[in-house]
């Protein structure tokens, strides 16, 4: 790919956002120590990793909201790759969110030390929302149009790279760690036998009342109310941008084209044929 004015760096093959990531930085991450009480969020952006993020502090706070809102999603649940985090000096049980591709995590977590969540989406709403994301934060370029976007999309020319990639990788190796696989859209379809399923892996158990108020709590329309848990305050280009934006399944119906869309369809076939991942593509 063509650095655009340094604005992106390659590590091992992947992409970072210059003006965010250190190089060095991911170099010690690979070797840090993990303990077997931490928890890793880990996703393609824009595929609920801030839900996530939401919904584990609930479980971990026994539901008390109170709790959640008393600071940031980013203190809450911190990005392990953002080398302000200070991963090392933090407490246990911590929890953990990363976009990183399987091959630049933490090596002891192929040990099988800690747990990790993977929350994948269908790719081409995963698209959509990163369009609208990089046109508001001001940390990201803004595309020139839809259809560039859409091209660099499946070139991988974007941050974290190619989506196919990322999931493919993660998806094939599972085996190798403490795994959950979720989806975005089986957490919009049952909340609530997500978030059983969730406290089931990582070993937290719940009474009904505090259940409920997990799940009542993790809402989009409740997060999306919420400063402490929406990402209120991060830069944007101009006013009306939204971290969280519609948090539906199937909006790229609404901007892709019918020749998009079927290029998407055969690049997503030869791409993940061997693959053994369904995808729901639009609300059932």
């Amino acid at each position: 790919m063509s650095m655009d004015d340094d604005y992106y760096f390659q590590y091992k093959g992947c992409n970072f956002v210059a003006s965010i990531y250190k190089k060095d930085y991911l170099e010690q991450l690979e070797h840090i120590e993990i303990r077997d009480s931490d928890v890793f969020i880990m996703t393609y952006p824009k595929s609920g990793t801030i839900w996530m993020q939401h919904i584990m502090s609930l479980i971990y706070s026994d539901g008390d909201i109170a709790a959640v809102e008393s600071k940031p999603a980013l203190a809450r649940v911190p990005w392990i790759e953002v080398h302000s985090t200070n991963f090392s000096a933090r407490p246990s049980p911590r929890l953990n969110a990363s976009h990183l591709p399987y091959h630049l995590v933490p090596k002891a977590l192929k040990e099988k030390k800690g747990k990790v969540i993977y929350v994948a989406r269908n790719p081409k709403d995963v698209l959509v929302s990163s369009y609208y994301f990089h046109i508001h934060f001001a940390l990201y370029e803004s595309p020139k149009d839809f259809q560039d976007f859409f091209e660099k999309f499946i070139d991988g020319r974007v941050e974290f790279s190619s989506w196919f990639d990322h999931i493919r990788d993660w998806y094939v190796h599972k085996d190798e760690f403490n795994f959950l696989f979720l989806t975005y859209e089986e957490l919009q379809k049952d909340l609530a036998a997500s978030v059983q399923k969730i406290c089931n892996f990582v070993g937290r158990q719940l009474d009904a009342e505090k259940l409920d108020s997990v799940i009542k709590n993790s809402t989009f329309d409740k997060m999306k109310k919420n400063p402490m848990a929406n990402y209120e305050g991060i830069p944007t280009k101009c006013s009306g941008g939204s971290f969280l934006r519609k948090g539906t399944v199937g909006d790229w119906k609404n901007h892709f084209t019918v020749a998009q869309s079927e290029m998407f369809d055969k690049i997503f076939q030869e791409r993940m044929k061997d693959v053994a991942l369904e995808f729901i593509w639009d609300k059932e």
